[in-house]
């Protein structure tokens, strides 16, 4: 009993739930973000926030970049790293400058915070055995 109570039946792997983090929050930003802004492209260009105040084109350029091109790094495994750091700097700029620190109520950054959260513990850790880093 205290083995089932101490989950005892799942194996400890700690490279398979990096594995686990880096598909499930990886493939998450990519379908719901990433791939919306890169299908909607010429609509959302024109409404996209502009808190670095480079344009609102750039600033969408800059954000596909975390969530379609180092989200799919991320869910590799390739440059994870570096991949995660782009996407933690990116979803920062959008936490404090669009959604002002807010974890609560209509508007808030809660979604991103939580993000931030898990690619800051693959920039820590890595990718894990299970990627395309490791076996290179």
């Amino acid at each position: 009993m205290n083995r089932f109570l101490q989950l005892g039946f799942l194996p400890r792997s700690y490279d398979a739930g990096l594995l686990v983090l880096r598909l499930w929050f990886g493939l998450m930003l990519f379908f719901n973000h990433g791939l919306l802004k890169l299908t909607h492209f010429s609509q959302m260009s024109r409404h996209m926030p502009d808190p670095l105040h480079i344009g609102s084109e750039a600033t969408l350029i800059l954000a596909l970049l975390a969530e379609v091109v180092c989200a799919l790094l991320v869910v590799i495994g390739l440059a994870t790293r570096l991949a995660a750091l782009y996407i933690a700097i990116e979803l920062g700029i959008a936490f404090m400058l669009v959604h002002h620190l807010k974890l609560s109520g209509p508007g808030s950054g809660e979604l991103a915070y939580l993000y931030i959260g898990a690619f800051l513990v693959l920039l820590i850790a890595g990718p894990g055995r299970y990627s395309v880093d490791r076996s290179v």
